[in-house]
């Protein structure tokens, strides 16, 4: 049990961090309600679970070549650029207010969950920090540490999308339509601004190679 608490706790701590799927929790949170912000978490904890398993099955070495993660940081700065890009064009649109029913699809949410979470930066982060660490822990006598430890990584960062779309939930109740478009924008912005930096080091990337 103590194996699995502490990484409950690592889980906890990669999920701390504010980052793109945050933002986009957040934003969908505030502006269609618990369950929507949930859906994006979702995505990204699907993302993060096939992850653990390929990791497992030995991917961190395809990722580490050169010529697989260049072309990621480009395809990650497109869907960040979108889903930033939408996220301030649609700021007005589909606010749900408290007591009132989305009539927006979870489906939705939980796609852009994934669109967040298959980036280069999500991707990177887990094969360069956590790569390692699970592939330690997997031993052939006893497979299920491996398990244990990714089932404690998951619900940790479980623990951390529901305390943090419980305080949007209260806050969101507090909050007016012209507040909310607001965030949203704000929350596009960001998300811009990610792609820019997955831009960045895509071209750090390539004049790397060249």
């Amino acid at each position: 049990m103590g194996l699995f608490f502490t990484y409950v706790l690592a889980g906890l701590a990669i999920a701390m961090p504010v980052g793109a799927i945050t933002v986009e929790m957040t934003k969908q949170g505030l502006k269609k309600g618990f369950m929507h912000g949930w859906s994006v978490g979702l995505g990204g904890m699907t993302v993060d679970l096939l992850l653990i398993i390929a990791l497992y099955m030995g991917l961190a070495s395809v990722l580490a070549i050169p010529f697989i993660q260049i072309p990621m940081w480009l395809i990650g700065a497109g869907f960040l650029a979108f889903l930033g890009y939408d996220s301030i064009k649609n700021s007005e649109q589909d606010i749900t207010m408290d007591g009132e029913k989305s009539n927006k699809s979870f489906l939705t949410s939980y796609r852009n969950g994934l669109l967040v979470a298959v980036s280069p930066g999500n991707l990177v982060f887990w094969v360069s920090v956590f790569g390692a660490v699970l592939s330690d822990s997997y031993d052939a006598a006893q497979p299920s540490n491996f398990l244990i430890v990714g089932t404690g990584i998951l619900v940790g960062i479980l623990i951390h999308d529901i305390g943090l779309l419980t305080i949007i939930s209260v806050t969101r109740k507090v909050m007016n339509r012209a507040m909310i478009k607001w965030v949203s924008i704000i929350a596009g912005i960001i998300l811009i601004g990610f792609a820019g930096y997955f831009l960045y080091e895509f071209g750090m990337a390539v004049k790397g190679i060249l």
